[in-house]
């Protein structure tokens, strides 16, 4: 397993971005009478939001992270790296972190860069930009985290397009010496790589003439070809056995008391799933905070959403020792634990 330990870096704030437009499970057009209210009994998502057209992922990032900078007083000179964690890039070239470098006017030494991972990408980001501040080399950094899963998916989809929500995010950490150090294990499984997918539009199956087109597909699905499709059966057995196993391991590697933790952070992917992550590891129902009744899943933005509409006021008020757990796409799986110490969680941002 990849377990890293790493020091002196400490996350400073948080702020997430949603576009107005909402979208209402209840009234999708392609639910049978009583079937949305099924739906919105198992997933516990009521309602989430979508971009409209012209609005891309790293405009709610950026929204959120000018935001968290004017809220920290952060000098923007004072950045020196970025990363952006997302699939929903502006572009194929160049990388969206450049871009959102040049928007937030931060220096030209700011190093940036894209982290292309889905559900799991918020605590891979975590690991990889705490690690390259952990030597006092880069003493403030942003990690912008967000998807806008609504573009590239079938609005006729009965088993993802009532799941989903667009955001953004926005993570502030900082040097400073002698903080509690944050822990990770990261992981992945590419021989499930077919079970969440965008089958087209990448080098290996470029955008054709069917791909363009709408159509009952072998899973009964109706969809175009580069639209997002999952295995919901083989989804469902990943998650509810390799991410308590992650956390797990986390915990007996680095000598964490896991009924210590005042809460349990994990990927917003639907309730029935989570609950079922929570009772194998014996954690209460009342330290697992939840953003996916009226934000849906976020992907990568479910960890920062969760904080913010969850349990923000109370982390902005207290110290709070942390597990987080992404994971989906990939497969990919991580677990983080760690101290939030007094951070800023800011209200809910929307955008549109």
């Amino acid at each position: 397993m990849a377990f890293l330990k790493v020091k002196n870096v400490s996350i400073r704030g948080v702020a997430c971005a949603v576009p107005k437009d909402v979208k209402e499970i209840k009234d999708l057009p392609f639910f049978a009478p009583g079937e949305a209210e099924k739906v919105i009994a198992l997933t516990h998502v009521e309602r989430s939001r979508i971009v409209p057209k012209g609005m891309c992922c790293s405009d709610l990032c950026q929204a959120a992270a000018e935001k968290l900078l004017d809220s920290l007083g952060w000098e923007r000179e004072t950045v020196e790296a970025l990363i952006f964690v997302s699939l929903s890039r502006d572009y194929i070239t160049p990388a969206t972190a450049n871009i959102l470098q040049e928007k937030l006017h931060l220096p030209k030494s700011c190093m940036a860069f894209d982290i292309p991972l889905a559900c799991s990408g918020y605590v891979y980001g975590l690991s990889v930009i705490s690690s390259l501040m952990s030597s006092g080399n880069i003493k403030r950094a942003l990690l912008l985290v967000g998807e806008t899963t609504s573009v590239l998916q079938s609005p006729l989809d009965k088993t993802l397009w009532p799941l989903h929500g667009d955001a953004g995010s926005a993570t502030a950490l900082e040097y400073k010496e002698g903080v509690a150090p944050m822990f990770f294990d990261l992981m992945s499984d590419g021989s499930g790589a077919g079970a969440i997918m965008h089958e087209y539009g990448g080098t290996r199956n470029p955008m054709n003439e069917d791909s363009l087109r709408m159509r009952e597909r072998e899973d009964g699905i109706i969809r175009k070809g580069y639209h997002g499709y999952m295995d919901g059966m083989s989804v469902f057995s990943f998650s509810v056995k390799e991410p308590p196993a992650a956390i797990k391991a986390l915990c007996e590697y680095n000598g964490i008391d896991l009924n210590s933790i005042d809460y349990l952070l994990l990927h917003q992917a639907n309730k029935y799933m989570d609950e079922k992550i929570g009772k194998k590891l014996k954690i209460p129902s009342e330290k697992i905070p939840y953003s996916l009744m009226q934000y849906g899943n976020t992907s990568s933005t479910s960890i920062p959403m969760t904080i913010v509409v969850g349990i923000g006021d109370k982390l902005s008020q207290e110290q709070a020792d942390v597990i987080m757990c992404g994971f989906g796409a990939g497969l990919s799986w991580a677990a983080a634990y760690i101290k939030l110490n007094h951070i800023v969680s800011l209200p809910l941002i929307e955008l549109g």
